[in-house]
């Protein structure tokens, strides 16, 4: 460490690090539009200038780096001309919506404007004419008018995912942020995991929103109008309303959806007690009978449309399980609809979710029967907050309530499936009882919790050195896809989350890419887990009853024929 002077000040700074991080340590804040913590610069915005006595121009305080004795002014009056400047020139060539805008009140640009005062425009561009809005994906809409070409979404889409769908397109002042040839999402290799949506400090990327058409069903008197939600939603929504982050309000979400108007409030923590049945049941039938090896998790749909399109070799190696979302909607729409008597065509079925792929896995070919969908409309966590707001509903203020039975009753095994490492966590402590007929000694497994990339551990089953595998984020998934490619044999399992840190960090959920906060939502998850009495899927009555009642056993002919589906090599534009 050596001391460098910031403001008059005297701090502490390491070697190699930049000016940006030395002053954020130190409480010193300094904008940002194009900077990314853990990547490397770009430097693309110049937002974050700072004057460094003896350099005749201002310098980038997030790729310049320290040195020992610098002298650092962040806010001299040229560094805010100069930082207002960059401001308005960005206004210049930006729309004029943002009343009409998704980030209104939620934009780092229209934050910065505000910041530095600028009431007035000096600068007028030449605005952008062509169609600029591209909405062919089911699950991201993008407005290319409102990307000041910060590049971060192409770094997250390249650099964590792997996936290289969307990058700069053109030279000089044509240059946009598209897919391979400027064409639509839709035919890209996108996976529609929203991680660009996350980290987008504008308008220019967002959900495709399902809000109207499931406000047009709550006030539909013919419609049968019921909601599922993910395990993750409990414990994030609460930032949309300035609740602590981590916080579970399970209970007032559970309220809110009843004053909302939907006629049944299920959770599909439920229907992820019932994944874990059959994919526990699918595991052991592969080892026993020298199935496919190692068995990949299918809950997450960015992750099924990564390897459709990237790896077609494994699609053998995923599990025919559906999702829990999926899974849930097929039940609603035979079991729940012949048990209360009413015509699946008059069910109209919502998930809340955290995942943006979610809207693609709805859609999907084979996700219903009798061209009746599964789910009708999936919405975001982001977009039931905005609901609950327009519909006028104080959320701090609301009392908790559980929701309907059967597909209300879950174990805090399938709660955990809202974070990296749960369904794994959750899967083994059923296939064990399946295997050996008692319950593991402890259900907590920690090689697999936190939100590390791949983590792996052995667990021995009577007998049988069970070899499993969690990764979170796709780009990791690659690099052991390619061990498994190269002749790694050592695996029975492996479970993969598109986002990094699972269901908790998804694209549908409230923006906050600290992973720190992140972290706090997964802990809350363990939390719940430690808690409670119901602990493992098997024991789940509800889901037993369901089985005795409706399924028969797990890969029975009837849930093959409702929770189970196949998936085909998919091409695409690159």
């Amino acid at each position: 460490m050596f001391e460098i002077t910031v403001n008059n000040r005297i701090i502490d700074a390491k070697p190699e690090e930049t000016i940006l991080s030395a002053v954020k340590r130190a409480g010193i804040n300094i904008p940002t539009l194009c900077h990314m913590d853990d990547f490397l610069p770009s430097g693309a915005c110049r937002i974050c200038c700072v004057e460094v006595e003896g350099m005749p121009g201002l310098v980038p305080s997030c790729s310049y780096p320290v040195q020992e004795g610098m002298n650092i002014i962040t806010n001299s009056p040229r560094v805010i001309k100069a930082r207002k400047t960059v401001i308005e020139l960005l206004l210049a060539n930006h729309p004029d919506d943002c009343l009409y805008c998704v980030r209104n009140g939620n934009c780092q640009l229209q934050n910065l404007a505000d910041q530095y005062g600028i009431r007035e425009r000096r600068f007028v561009g030449k605005h952008k004419t062509r169609n600029t809005v591209d909405c062919t994906s089911p699950a991201i809409v993008r407005d290319q008018s409102k990307c000041i070409l910060c590049g971060k979404c192409v770094r997250v889409c390249e650099e964590i995912q792997n996936v290289s769908a969307i990058d700069f397109v053109g030279r000089g002042s044509s240059t946009v942020i598209a897919p391979a040839f400027n064409q639509g999402l839709n035919i890209s290799s996108c996976i529609y995991c929203g991680q660009c949506i996350m980290v987008c400090p504008t308008g220019a990327l967002r959900e495709n929103s399902f809000t109207k058409q499931v406000t047009d069903a709550l006030n539909n008197p013919k419609k049968i109008v019921v909601v599922q939600h993910a395990p993750a939603i409990s414990v994030s929504i609460a930032e949309e309303f300035g609740i602590e982050p981590g916080t579970d309000v399970n209970g007032k979400m559970v309220t809110a959806l009843r004053r909302m108007g939907f006629d049944r409030v299920f959770d599909t923590s439920f229907s992820a007690d019932l994944t874990i049945m059959e994919e526990a049941s699918e595991l052991i039938q592969r080892i026993q009978s020298g199935g496919k090896l190692p068995l990949m998790t299918s809950c997450s749909p960015g992750w099924i449309k990564y390897v459709e399109q990237f790896y077609p070799g494994f699609l053998e190696n995923i599990s025919t399980c559906k999702s829990p979302q999926q899974m849930l909607g097929a039940i609603i729409k035979t079991y729940f609809a012949k048990k209360e008597g009413i015509d699946p065509e008059n069910i109209f079925s919502v998930s809340v979710m955290p995942c943006t792929a979610k809207k693609f896995e709805a859609a999907r070919p084979g996700m219903g029967r009798d061209q009746v969908p599964d789910i009708d409309a999936t919405i975001s966590t982001r977009e039931l907050a905005r609901m609950i707001k327009t519909y006028g509903i104080d959320f701090g203020s609301l009392p908790e309530d559980k929701a309907d039975t059967p597909f209300g009753i879950r174990s805090s095994a399938g709660k955990l499936f809202g974070g990296t490492g749960g369904v794994m966590e959750a899967a083994v402590r059923t296939a064990y009882h399946m295997l050996t007929g008692s319950e593991l000694k402890s259900l907590q497994i920690e090689e697999v919790r936190g939100v590390k990339g791949i983590k792996e551990a052995k667990l021995n089953i009577n007998g049988l050195e069970l070899g499993i595998a969690v990764v979170n984020g796709v780009g990791n998934a690659q690099q052991l896809l390619e061990q498994i490619k190269s002749g790694r044999k050592d695996l029975h399992f492996i479970e993969v989350m598109t986002c990094p840190g699972g269901c908790i960090a998804g694209g549908g959920q409230p923006r906050n890419t600290d992973i720190e906060k992140i972290k706090v939502r997964l802990k809350s998850l363990y939390s719940i887990d430690k808690s409670e009495k119901l602990r493992t899927s098997h024991k789940n009555k509800a889901v037993q009853q369901l089985y005795k009642e409706f399924l028969g056993e797990p890969l029975s002919h009837k849930s093959h024929e409702l929770l189970h589906t196949n998936y085909t090599k998919r091409d695409v534009l690159i």
